[in-house]
């Protein structure tokens, strides 16, 4: 496993059975098709003297009259139910922008252009049979988190099938 490692500084050196590549998929092809879009994702954890903020762990918002696409608040995460008894509570508010080069990207931009791009790369990564691209930079996808869990359990099972 390697992190924060540039793959086109490294990828001449790695020795491999099978590469599961995690990154962009245009980033590993060296966007040779072109770059795929994301936006890009910012928090901003504040803490409130209130018990309790709103009411639920999770609040989307859709409207335009609030900068924010989404409210977390933790102690709902708390199973043992202790973190409502504190008179304190903390959220987390998200915050969605463009993405630029040299960004962490967080969500693809699902449009005609880049589902045409994602299509070009998908199909040059057939003929790599030991690279699997996974996550959601190698598949450009959104997951929820029980996606996550089922794409990355399939991804297993075919790996797993494929060195039988």
């Amino acid at each position: 496993v390697r992190l924060n490692t540039d793959f086109q500084k490294v990828k001449a050196y790695l020795n491999y059975e099978t590469l599961i590549y995690t990154g962009p998929i245009d980033e590993y092809f060296n966007y040779s098709e072109g770059q795929l879009e994301w936006r890009k994702v910012d928090f901003v954890t504040k803490t409130y003297n209130v018990q309790n903020y709103q009411g639920n762990a999770v609040v989307n918002y859709t409207s335009h009259d609030k900068p924010y696409t989404r409210v977390i608040e933790h102690k709902f995460f708390d199973r043992t139910g202790e973190g409502f008894n504190n008179s304190v509570t903390h959220v987390s508010e998200e915050y969605s922008s463009e993405w630029k080069p040299g960004q962490e990207p967080s969500y693809p931009v699902n449009n005609d252009r880049n589902t045409e791009l994602l299509k070009k790369y998908q199909e040059m990564s057939k003929s790599y049979d030991n690279v699997v691209f996974g996550g959601r930079l190698g598949t450009y996808k959104y997951y929820d988190m029980d996606d996550t869990i089922i794409s990355a359990m399939e991804l297993y099972n075919k790996i797993s099938k494929s060195a039988e």
